[in-house]
């Protein structure tokens, strides 16, 4: 069986795409990373054996974040060109001999594992294989004054993408004669595989396979985020606690002084618990009872925030975004008001998600019911989640 190996390129600044402080493999996208995305989609797929990240010196802060928990070979630094990274990539792999290297770029976050399938597929039948989409528009050459030159036959173009594959000591070694003949100038490792000889196979690439280099391709990389999510579910959530005698409550992951505390088996955050039911009955995933029961002495006092973040990290594993919190809180006092907006960025923080996406309100029963007579609190939660069809 041959043995296949990866390179992902993620040592460049992407200073086009807008934000001069984080390179833009770094920027999220959906809440992830596009490199964590593109480490993720190689490392779950179980045709690669090694997997080579190259990342500029200087970057191994985000980089950390980006592949945690992912099985990866430790990263290298890459060089001043995307080429001169690529040859870094490839040395760190060759004591690994490798068959077959996959090349791919960082700012490409959705390649499919179908499409990663084809480039190993298609790579053994010439040793250098590249996904390719023809092309739609009409295509011109035009002069450095901007005139027409010619206008080209586009049946027989193709628009270039990654994972390129190759035939591993052939691509290594085209590498390292570039370097040696001070060529630098190779746009993709196609272009240095044909300088060599290669016969290099164009096999279909994906549409949705984009790049990302300007600010506007990240906001087209995230309406294909929420476009992939088109499962889309609401939950509801209702929680209640008792006063009992103390200084202060926890509502929405703020501790806020009060005459009285809300008695239970955690800190009693109506709030978050009533967050925590929407979520997982969203996901059809039980409630906080089974997953935390209070018979469980481990969550004594336990901080609801972790609920919260559970079910939150829940969503994430089955492939899903949170799209909304809505939070009505019901109480006589304390006021929610004061501290409304500063319960929004709580639960915003705890959910990983923007705050504009979490609302908090606030109503009394007019004095009636346990909650108008100044007993308990009464919390009542809705979420919306997208999840990938299934």
């Amino acid at each position: 069986m041959a043995k296949i190996a990866a390179v992902i390129v993620a040592a460049g600044r992407g200073t086009r795409a807008g934000d001069p402080d984080l390179a833009k493999q770094f920027r999220p996208i959906g809440g992830q990373s596009a490199l964590r995305r593109c480490l993720a989609r190689f490392a779950g797929c179980g045709l690669i054996h090694a997997i080579q990240p190259v990342i500029r010196a200087g970057d191994e802060g985000p980089y950390r974040e980006a592949a945690e928990g992912l099985s990866l070979r430790g990263p290298v630094h890459g060089g001043d060109t995307r080429q001169a990274s690529v040859r870094a990539g490839l040395e760190a792999l060759a004591g690994e001999q490798p068959d077959i290297v996959l090349i791919h770029d960082a700012a490409r976050p959705f390649a499919s594992n179908d499409l990663i399938a084809r480039a190993i597929a298609a790579a053994p039948e010439t040793g250098a294989a590249i996904p390719g989409l023809a092309v739609t528009d009409t295509i011109k050459a035009v002069d450095r004054h901007g005139h027409v030159g010619e206008t080209l036959d586009r049946s027989t173009l193709r628009a270039v993408q990654t994972p390129q594959a190759f035939a591993f000591a052939p691509i290594l070694e085209a590498h390292r004669r570039a370097a040696r003949e001070g060529r630098n100038d190779f746009t993709d490792d196609a272009a240095l595989a044909e300088w060599v000889g290669m016969q290099v196979r164009v096999f279909e690439g994906e549409s949705g396979n984009i790049k990302i280099t300007h600010a506007e391709d990240f906001m087209r990389a995230e309406a294909m985020d929420w476009a992939a999510l088109s499962d889309v579910r609401t939950g509801t959530g209702i929680d209640v606690h008792a006063f009992g005698p103390g200084d202060h409550v926890w509502l929405g992951g703020l501790k806020i002084p009060h005459s009285q505390t809300l008695t239970g088996h955690s800190d009693a955050d109506v709030g978050l618990h009533a967050l925590t039911d929407a979520l997982l009955g969203a996901l059809a995933d039980g409630d906080i009872g089974s997953h935390f029961p209070p018979s469980d002495p481990q969550w004594k006092g336990a901080a609801s925030d972790r609920f919260l973040k559970f079910a939150c990290d829940r969503v994430a594993e089955r492939g899903g975004r949170i799209a909304h919190l809505d939070l009505t809180i019901v109480c006589e006092a304390p006021k929610i008001g004061p501290h409304r907006d500063a319960m929004r960025q709580s639960i915003a923080r705890i959910a990983g998600i923007a705050v504009d996406r979490v609302a908090v309100k606030a109503t009394t029963s007019e004095q009636l019911g346990f909650t108008g007579r100044r007993e308990g609190i009464a919390a009542y939660a809705t979420a919306t989640i997208r999840l990938p069809w299934s």
